[in-house]
């Protein structure tokens, strides 16, 4: 086997390094409600970062940044304080997300020694002694009367090779980014780039495979390529995973078939994107702003491309155009404008595009008298996060409030804008393309879901069920307008509100939100569609070979076959989470299925996920309402089941009265006696729960979350959202005699697969 990396000796060759390479998880446990943040033999983790560096302190603390941008490296988080050494020596001694961080205000705050931290958490002291490294600089930085003036260029190379970050050292001595570059720059410090080599020079190295470091006196490549820079997605979280890499890959395929020569940044181990063929030049770094203006100096880039990577390259974007990197396509005050809700907001009434009404945050009292005006709820909606960050819905006056710190807190940079929140509601996903301001490609999804589930959550259906040729004509419209208003060139993505008209009115259209990049969605309507939309945005980007408009839309009403998305979820491996949909996304993957009608399609869709079956012949289905569940469809799922030959239970005799049917059994469990629980739960033989709860609980005393929670431990199927429950007996009651994936209610169905078995190209050749 022959070594990729030299290209000449076998995979045999013992390695020698001459780098250290550091790789953390990405936990994102903040997200849900009642979570047990304890680490340990179940993996909680949604993806990994690793950081390649010359010594362990630099490596960890590039690692430490891009598990996320708002740590500034091995340094304490303001959530991480505790009130005591009592509580302190709690988190250090057990395992948690943030362990890590309880290190560093012990060592940073507490002056806490090697020896008595080794005593206490049993980590190797060569690692504390490499800490402690890092906290010896720290504290050198900080004393009161250091200024960037007085630090001289001994102390800031060496906080470099430490790992130190420009926005890190301008915090500790009270000076912005920009004038620690400057000074750094002024000193001549600035990082040398390495090829991974896994012979240490013994053997010449010819590959791509790069990466910054400050511990080198040389540089192993000629900056004599000018390429032009893809921004990868970063590590894989909720809201960003691989379809981002997906999206990332195919914009670099795109530029080597036009032939430009190729620079991704990434630093995600687990992606495409970072396998060093796909590129001219590999950087295995930060997506900084300091190290991607880095890399565009030094290699004299062509551009940047920052929009097919998700949230992370946008956040950057605006700050790198005004520092004089071209950044290519839309330009990124346009994205700037997209992001910021209050600027978004305006722009969509001068252009006449419908939205809910909305304010923007000056006041909590004004955004309650804006609450009470419109009426409850209303949706809490900070700039410039991904997955939902800290969106909530809000309906009544205590939870906004408590909505609003929290807004504040995840964007303090950007506003807060409030919004009406419209209930009863049907979601449409856009995914388009333009250039020049004008729509050349185009995809309709629309959500079985009602509003109120973030669109990472909702189920998509393509082509999209009940929309009339009107509203896909509005709705093509509305894109245009968008396009044309925000000078678009490359991928965007919006979400619209559908409300039902009154009295027979055509249904209102109302724009929620915009982004100007690629979304998540955008490799499912490529394959539904067999239109590749990020090589067409990535040609509107640079202005070669852009594809001429189409409307992919303008028959979907006879296709042959409907795809649907539908989310992936890992509540089994968070103890204590709330298997609750809301505004903030959860879901860890997705599985898209095709079927030839969308009842079809979304029951292999939903068969096709981890933990989901059928319930078995003869068992029980648990259902729960709340005052927002609607009756009828509490009653149809009732009424299936029990034709279907199933018991049909209950936790409360209200509930039992809703559902007006005869013989519903009222079973009411001790949710805190876990001892007794599983037995309980066991002799009713519940296969199946559906709780169709839609407000969030305050707490677990809720018997709601208890139920939902109770199905996760116990690994029984959940069905929690009312119109997926709907839309799940209506697939059901549509199936052939004789056609399910395992045996189901009364019927004597004896095949493995409930449709046909076609592959993607034959679905596709239906069209033709």
């Amino acid at each position: 086997l022959q070594n990729n990396v030299t290209q000449s000796t076998t995979a045999c060759f013992e390695p020698s390094l001459d780098y250290v390479v550091t790789k953390i998880p990405r936990w994102d446990l903040a997200k849900f409600t009642h979570v047990s943040r304890d680490i340990g033999s179940c993996m909680k983790s949604v993806g990994e970062v690793m950081a390649i560096g010359r010594t362990f302190e630099e490596s960890l603390q590039k690692a430490i940044r891009s598990a996320d941008p708002s740590f500034a490296g091995f340094a304490p988080l303001p959530g991480c304080a505790p009130a005591d050494d009592a509580e302190l020596e709690r988190m250090l001694q057990n395992p948690t997300d943030q362990r890590l961080f309880y290190l560093a205000y012990a060592m940073l705050e507490r002056g806490y020694s090697v020896e008595r931290l080794h005593a206490l958490t049993r980590i190797d002291r060569w690692f504390l002694h490499k800490l402690d490294n890092i906290c010896a600089m720290h504290n050198a930085l900080r004393r009161p009367h250091q200024t960037l003036q007085t630090l001289g260029r001994a102390q800031l190379e060496t906080a470099k090779r430490l790992g130190f970050a420009d926005a890190q050292i301008a915090r500790l001595v009270s000076a912005s980014e920009d004038d620690v570059r400057a000074a750094r720059r002024q000193l001549g410090l600035r990082p040398f780039v390495k090829r991974i080599d896994t012979l240490a020079g013994e053997v010449p190295a010819p590959t791509n495979y790069l990466y910054t470091t400050y511990n080198a006196a040389t540089d192993d490549v000629a900056f004599d390529e000018r390429g032009t820079m893809v921004l990868g997605s970063g590590v894989y979280r909720i809201g960003s995973s691989v379809e981002f890499d997906w999206c990332g890959v195919s914009a670099t395929r795109a530029l080597r078939e036009l032939g430009r020569k190729t620079v991704v940044v990434n630093y995600n181990p687990e992606t495409v994107s970072t396998d060093f063929d796909e590129c001219d030049r590999l950087y295995f770094d930060e997506l900084s702003y300091e190290r991607v203006r880095d890399i565009y100096e030094l290699e004299g880039a062509a551009g940047v491309i920052v929009s097919v990577g998700g949230q992370l390259p946008q956040n950057i974007a605006l700050r790198l155009h005004r520092n004089d990197v071209r950044v290519l396509g839309t330009s990124p005050e346009s994205i700037d404008a997209a992001e910021d809700r209050h600027r978004f907001s305006q722009i969509l009434d001068r252009i006449g595009v419908d939205q809910p009404a909305w304010k923007e945050l000056v006041s909590a009292a004004d955004a309650e008298a804006f609450a009470d005006s419109v009426g409850y709820p209303v949706l809490v909606r900070p700039s410039y996060v991904l997955s939902g960050a800290a969106m909530n819905v809000a309906h009544d006056a205590s939870a906004l409030r408590a909505h609003l710190e929290l807004a504040a807190s995840v964007s303090p940079e950007h506003p807060v804008v409030v919004t009406k929140f419209i209930r009863g509601a049907r979601e449409l996903d856009i995914d388009a393309v333009a250039y020049q301001g004008q729509l050349i490609r185009h995809a309709v999804s629309e959500h079985v879901e009602d509003a109120g589930v973030h669109s990472g959550d909702a189920s998509l259906i393509l082509p999209p069920a009940s929309l009339t040729p009107d509203v896909l004509r509005r709705v093509k419209d509305i894109g245009a307008k968008v396009a044309d208003a925000f000078a678009i060139s490359g991928p965007f993505n919006m979400q619209i509100i559908m409300q039902p008209g009154a009295s027979g009115a055509p249904p209102a259209l109302k724009v929620i939100e915009c982004n100007l990049r690629a979304s998540r969605s955008f490799p499912f309507v490529s394959k539904v569609t067999d239109s590749n939309f990020v090589d067409a945005a990535t040609r509107a980007i640079v202005g070669e070979g852009v594809p001429a408009p189409v409307d992919l839309m303008q028959d979907a009403a006879s296709w042959p076959y409907t795809a649907v998305k539908v989310p992936q979820f890992s509540w089994t491996r968070l103890a204590g989470a709330d298997p609750f949909l809301g505004v903030e996304m959860s879901s860890t993957g997705e599985v898209a299925c095709f079927g030839k009608s969308p009842a079809e399609a979304y029951l292999v869709s939903l068969l096709s996920t981890n933990g989901f079956r059928l319930p078995t012949p003869g068992s029980a289905v648990y259902i729960g309402v709340d005052d927002l569940s609607e009756p009828r469809i509490a009653q149809k799922v009732a009424r299936h089941f029990a034709d279907a030959g199933y018991t049909v239970l209950t936790d409360t005799p209200a509930t039992a009265k809703l559902l007006a049917l005869q013989g519903v059994k009222v079973v009411e469990f001790d949710y805190a006696n876990r001892r007794t629980l599983r037995d309980a739960v066991a002799d009713s033989q519940i296969d199946l729960v559906v709780n169709l709860a839609q407000r969030r609980p305050a707490g677990k005393a809720d018997p709601n979350y208890a139920m939902r929670r109770m199905a996760v431990d116990f690994g029984i199927p959940l069905v929690n959202d009312q119109r997926c429950a709907e839309m799940l007996v209506d697939a059901l009651d549509a199936l052939p005699a004789g056609a399910a994936t395992a045996l189901y209610g009364k019927q004597p169905l004896n095949i493995r697969t409930p449709v046909d078995v076609k592959s993607w190209q034959q679905y596709l050749d239906m069209r033709k």
